[in-house]
């Protein structure tokens, strides 16, 4: 008897009930919603609720390097904190009303035990020049000082491959220093490369030699003449490793460049911020229906000209994933290329200019 496919019939009788078959297709359209509207669509979606925002306390802040600070942050009740996974950031609000995305660097060991999840660690180069939120950080988070944050989430997760090579540039060590002690746990053969400008650029050094000597390597730029090729990166990867790589540009473009030639079969990566625009059109945009109309060159995002104009325009990760910077879009086509709005929010006029653009001669306008 195949029970794979239920019968036409309540009662197994070879023809369709004629009211069952109204009922499941109001079924499949419909459902109940407790707390929510009386008939909401598409029933086989999960309800969906607000995730209330954690708020945490600086417990403990060291210098792990030059210009590098690592701040320990936990519950104020001192209760465990959410689970994380290799890889995971947390998207920090800071007491400006910033919002910045950090790696997490810490150990989530076991995530069933509370006392391993009793605090977060990340670590933060100070960047004058930068978007401002590192230098809120050095000069204003001290321990007492709270902040609401996201749960954990994770855009570039630890697949522990039997062989990896780990790749950081300079504070690129944050999300790979957690998959080192995961891939030690679980006895993967692995190497990890960490580069700098020099030596005392590079956080947790102390902390990487005592792991394991004869994998790790320590590799300062002006020490070698210079930053290193992607062919010698990746002379340290065993046959058939997947290679994570966490770092700047030049960085990643030589490592992606030198994969073929490598022992190397896989590459994941992470960026410290948006990627250059390299199929870019020059296109404008426009601030409300009769505002100043700003060109967008083809090689520039739009998200960068907007922020000349209005400084206080709000972001964070630079690269279409966290939805900080999102404006409405009043008029115009635009090339969305987010990796966050539904298809409804971008009909709806949702647009994150950070990566998204529009045809050579477009005009997009926004409201601002």
């Amino acid at each position: 008897m195949d029970l794979s496919t239920p019968p036409p019939d309540l009662y197994g009788r070879p023809r369709a009930d004629t009211f069952f078959r109204f009922l499941t297709a109001f079924g499949d359209r419909y459902t109940p919603a407790l707390g929510g509207p009386l008939l909401r669509r598409n029933p086989r979606r999960p309800y969906s609720r607000p995730t209330q925002a954690l708020q945490l306390v600086v417990t403990a802040r060291r210098q792990v390097a030059a210009d590098v600070v690592e701040l320990t942050l936990a519950d104020p009740s001192g209760g465990p904190l959410p689970a994380w996974q290799p890889g995971a950031h947390l998207r920090l609000t800071l007491p400006s009303g910033r919002e910045r995305h950090y790696s997490l660097c810490g150990d989530p060991a076991d995530p069933a035990d509370p006392a391993e999840r009793s605090g977060y660690r990340i670590a933060v180069r100070r960047l004058p020049d930068g978007g401002g939120g590192s230098v809120e950080i050095h000069d204003t988070l001290h321990p007492g000082t709270r902040l609401a944050a996201r749960r954990p989430r994770n855009g570039f997760a630890f697949c522990a491959e039997p062989a990896v090579l780990l790749l950081a540039g300079g504070i690129g060590i944050t999300p790979l220093l957690p998959m080192v002690r995961e891939a030690m746990r679980n006895g993967l053969d692995w190497h990890l490369v960490h580069t700098g400008r020099s030596a005392d650029t590079l956080p947790f050094a102390a902390e990487l030699r005592a792991l394991d000597p004869a994998r790790v390597h320590l590799r300062a730029d002006d020490e070698h003449g210079g930053p290193p090729t992607g062919a010698e990166l990746l002379a340290h990867a065993p046959r058939g490793a997947a290679v994570y790589c966490c770092g700047p540009a030049p960085m990643l473009t030589a490592v992606q460049r030198a994969l073929d030639a490598s022992p190397a079969v896989s590459l994941h990566f992470e960026r410290f911020g948006a990627a250059p625009v390299t199929d870019g059109e020059p296109f404008a945009v426009r601030l409300g229906a009769d505002g100043p109309e700003l060109p967008v060159p083809a090689d520039r995002s739009a998200l960068d000209v907007l922020r000349e104009a209005r400084p206080d325009l709000p972001y964070s990760c630079a690269q279409g994933f966290c939805g900080t910077c999102e404006v409405r879009l009043l008029a115009g086509t635009p090339d969305h290329r987010d990796r966050r709005l539904t298809p409804e929010r971008r009909a709806a006029g949702a647009l994150l200019p950070c990566v998204s653009r529009a045809a050579a001669g477009e005009t997009l306008v926004l409201d601002l």
